[in-house]
């Protein structure tokens, strides 16, 4: 049976400029577990600490509704009972994975790119053959990721997406990434050596695969990055 590590930001902390706290975005968790339970998958959820917070904004009713709330809120939903066991990264076999799959929140441009812990058994999982897949904030887990073949950094020369600067800015978070010393995506393609693709507009369902990375713009886009990275570990 194929098998899917979902990675968790574990920063859950200040971040927004009213005072509400980042950390992991419900709906970028949910979407993938469902779109991946859907075709059969074995998954397991990691973070760098075995532990998470989601952030608050993702658990507006702007984000998180109907189907979405009924999973989050019940507690023998089949994503609760699983998240219930999420493991701490450095206790993960990367051989047991087919799929890697960053979430995110701006908890994961805190987390990711120094967890590395999380980033290693993505590397690992890449050099075994498997696929690599993240969205929204979650690219900020190849910002130190590297391709073991080359030791050059894995997204170098790929087509990648994730959460726009146009995006930060019409969601007011420009500032508090400069704040706290956070990239942008769009920043961490340019540091990588990455070509980043934008949407037609910042919160469209919007996937790029590139070989066996596969990324996402924005919360809408978690289901379709799910589905997109299954296609490509068949390929």
């Amino acid at each position: 049976m194929p098998s899917v590590l979902i990675a968790l930001p574990s920063y859950h902390g200040p971040f927004f400029n009213d005072g509400t706290t980042t950390g992991t975005f419900a709906v970028e968790v949910i979407h993938p577990f469902e779109a991946f339970k859907a075709k059969g998958y074995d998954i397991d959820f990691a973070s760098r600490t075995g532990s998470f917070g989601y952030d608050d904004h993702s658990l507006t009713e702007d984000f998180l509704k109907g189907d979405d709330k009924a999973i989050l809120e019940d507690p023998n939903s089949e994503y609760n009972i699983t998240l219930k066991k999420i493991k701490k990264a450095s206790d993960v076999n990367p051989k047991d994975y087919d799929i890697f799959f960053a979430v995110g929140g701006y908890g994961a441009s805190f987390d990711f790119p120094t967890a590395t812990d999380v980033v290693k058994v993505a590397e690992d999982i890449y050099a075994n053959g498997g696929v690599v897949a993240a969205v929204c904030h979650g690219p900020a887990i190849f910002t130190n990721m590297k391709d073991p073949s080359t030791g050059k950094p894995l997204i170098a020369g790929k087509n990648v997406t994730g959460f726009t600067d146009e995006g930060e800015k019409l969601f007011d978070t420009d500032k508090p990434l400069v704040k706290y010393n956070l990239d942008t995506m769009e920043g961490v393609a340019k540091k990588t050596g990455a070509n980043f693709k934008l949407p037609g507009a910042p919160f469209d369902d919007f996937t790029v695969t590139d070989g066996r990375v596969v990324t996402g713009v924005n919360p809408a886009s978690a289901g379709s990055t799910a589905r997109a990275a299954i296609i490509a570990s068949q390929q």
